[in-house]
């Protein structure tokens, strides 16, 4: 019998630190068409796809599952940025555009290591009376998210939650601390194996460079997993064994498992790498959690 009940496969956990931005109003789709890095306009109702937001220079500010209900109802879910603020920031840029713009605490948002029940890949399941389902399944498993009322809150269970950011790691979606946000653009953090940017939906912030690293074949960096036999700190370096190759952008511990994902160069030299000066081995990144 496990020590903690809470972590039995299918047991709903919270997912705390995880918020959750409502754009709603007649320009809801064509607000977020304009201001984030993935094709809004083609994504179909009652589907969810990663998507995120970027500088003027085309650094991500935040990465997020952009769910599209309807066009007058995008809702965002955000599971690391602070909310509060990015809310804030977004409202700068209305204008004259019909959207009103929320952080939304009267919803919560929990996981589940298990399969979903109504949602299919890309295809969000159940409705907003009942709470609404993701599918984050992949290779490395099945995982659902819920999005529910506020009074229906899961328990809190961090070795749960722990398993939960290194499945994330191991797909390739990196989980950015504050000290992260507007460091990297999104072929440097691989992006392109989330399906998570478009380089020809048209104008957005950081847009152009986006399409012209694309373009010209000139992202010279992306990311590399992996495994450390101590805990690392986002922002380390990665040494190789003449130089420094990298710093780490994304890190997770779990069941004595320490993963890194760290931002090196995709023509790298050969030989051993180190983090804090411990020997890391490289790990293969899963597939899955594409939309």
């Amino acid at each position: 019998m496990p020590d903690n009940p809470q972590a039995l496969p299918g047991r709903a956990f919270a997912l705390s630190g995880q918020y959750l931005i409502a754009l709603e109003g007649r320009d809801a789709a064509a607000f977020a068409q304009a201001q984030f890095m993935n094709d809004v306009k083609s994504l179909a109702d009652g589907h969810w796809q990663w998507n995120g937001w970027l500088t003027p220079k085309g650094r991500v500010i935040a990465l997020f599952a952009l769910l599209r209900l309807s066009e007058q109802k995008v809702w965002l879910l955000l599971p690391d940025a602070d909310a509060a603020a990015m809310a804030q920031s977004l409202k700068r840029f209305v204008f004259r555009s019909k959207v009103a713009i929320d952080l939304r605490e009267d919803w919560v948002i929990e996981g589940r290591h298990s399969a979903p029940e109504r949602a299919n890949r890309a295809k969000i399941g159940g409705d907003e009376a009942s709470g609404l389902e993701l599918d984050f399944s992949g290779d490395g498993g099945a995982r659902s998210l819920r999005i529910v009322p506020a009074g229906a809150k899961a328990e809190e269970d961090a070795a749960a939650l722990a398993r939960w950011t290194l499945a994330d790691l191991r797909h390739g979606l990196p989980r950015l601390p504050a000290s992260q946000a507007e460091q990297w653009t999104p072929q440097q953090l691989s992006l392109e194996r989330l399906s998570a940017f478009s380089v020809k939906k048209g104008c957005y912030p950081g847009q152009e460079i986006v399409a012209r690293t694309h373009f010209l074949g000139k992202a010279k960096r992306g990311l590399v997993l992996f495994e450390s036999p101590a805990e690392v700190a986002a922002g380390a370096e990665v040494r190789g064994e003449a130089a420094v190759l990298g710093s780490v952008a994304s890190t997770a511990d779990a069941e004595a498992v320490h993963l890194a994902l760290a931002v090196l160069p995709l023509d790298r030299p050969e030989g051993p790498v180190s983090i804090d000066g411990h020997a890391v081995i490289e790990q293969t990144l899963l597939a899955g959690l594409e939309r």
